[in-house]
């Protein structure tokens, strides 16, 4: 496995003739197969000519703040080690001084016993018989260094999405503890969720539910209800209605809790949900706020009056992503829901027409529009004398 092929090929090739010759072929098949398989190996990882025996290549490069070193050990054409070494720079240290301590450090820790390296740059290595490093111009040991060189650009890329990702991170959690102080929490709501309801003139009233964990929207966690049990707009029953069937399924199913749930609405919205967390007898374990569109007014359940964030903190942004999210969340429902009722009702109180008529009609004239303009022979031809006077008569 250190890329030494052409001894162990050759010897298994002197092993394999003498089964052959003693007319045992099994063991020389089995033999042959190994030797395919070393060689197939060979030819898949050879990167340059095999011509190229044993060397290590290395190749550097550094932004102000570290310097990433890659390194390839090459044996008969093949790369048979690959590392990557990023440094951090504590002095003014220039890439030839980082280089070299980078190549003494790999070397001793794969235990390289090549006499030649070659680099990216110039560099002046400490005095040793028989060891020839330098930089190569052209040709296949010119392609190593390109190559290796672009790992330690891939390096580098790595580094600086893993450092905004951090970076992310961190902008969370100042956030969250930011938000736990304003609201005078006793926990991070590391889990937030957020409910608002929509309506028209008290028609398809729906509700949803949305989820930040650490920060960040979780949208498999997100939820869509109908209301059930409220006639008419009652916005504080509805409210009611979905907090108790969404805490009681989390609670039937032993799911986790929010630390924190934000309400889209004002003081009475905020007590209706309150009231179905004291029914669920989780008061005690869930924080509740409420935030008012019209101001933008944050509400507690222990405080008469609007409690006072800055309007451009990051924590009042949050909440406000939350209740945004909510109510497009159920929007996108509640349009479905009324487009659908509005694309069907009108034929619906059409006694004697059935869905294939209903079909083969809004097939060809797209809209209940055009087909309330059509006159009886039209529909006639389409749907027959009897349904089309059903639906003539009904239209006109």
């Amino acid at each position: 496995m250190k890329g030494n092929f052409s001894e162990i090929i050759k010897s298994t090739k002197n092993k394999m003739l003498n089964y052959a010759s003693n007319l045992n072929f099994e063991k020389a098949q089995d033999l042959k197969e190994k030797i395919e398989i070393l060689q197939n190996y060979q030819s898949k990882s050879t990167i340059v000519s095999p011509k190229i025996k044993n060397l290590d290549v290395f190749s550097i490069l550094s932004d102000d703040d570290y310097a990433y070193i890659n390194y390839f050990n090459i044996n008969n054409g093949s790369i048979i080690q690959s590392y990557n070494l990023e440094v951090k720079k504590k002095l003014q240290e220039n890439d030839q001084e980082i280089l070299i301590i980078g190549i003494i450090e790999i070397r001793l820790k794969f235990n390289s016993k090549n006499d030649e390296i070659i680099t990216n740059i110039e560099v002046s290595y400490p005095s040793k018989e028989n060891l020839k490093i330098y930089v190569p111009k052209i040709g296949e040991k010119k392609d190593l260094i390109n190559l290796s060189h672009r790992n330690a650009k891939y390096m580098r890329i790595e580094r600086i999405n893993k450092s905004i990702q951090t970076d992310k991170n961190k902008k969370f959690e100042r956030v969250l503890e930011k938000l736990k102080k304003d609201l005078n929490l006793d926990k991070t709501p590391l889990h937030i969720e957020c409910f608002d309801n929509s309506n028209l003139q008290g028609s398809n009233p729906t509700s949803s539910c949305v989820v930040f964990k650490n920060g960040k929207p979780s949208k498999k966690d997100y939820r869509h209800y109908k209301i059930n049990t409220v006639v008419g707009i009652d916005d504080f029953a509805s409210m009611k209605e979905v907090v108790n069937r969404r805490y009681k399924y989390l609670i039937k199913e032993k799911l986790d809790l929010p630390q924190l749930v934000v309400i889209d609405g004002g003081k009475g919205q905020l007590n209706a949900a309150f009231e179905a967390l004291i029914n669920l007898e989780i008061q005690d374990k869930i924080s509740i706020i409420s935030i008012a569109k019209r101001l933008e007014e944050i509400f507690t359940i222990d405080n008469s009056y609007p409690i006072n964030i800055d309007k451009r903190s990051e924590s009042l942004k949050l909440i406000q992503s939350l209740r945004n999210e909510a109510h497009r969340f159920c929007l996108r429902l509640h349009r479905n829901l009324r487009n659908k009722n509005l694309k069907k009702s009108e034929f619906d109180n059409i006694k004697g027409i059935g869905d294939k008529t209903r079909e083969k009609l809004l097939k060809k004239y797209k809209s209940i529009k055009r087909i309330k303009k059509l006159d009886f022979i039209e529909l006639e031809q389409l749907i027959g004398r009897v349904k089309a006077l059903i639906v003539f008569k009904f239209f006109k």
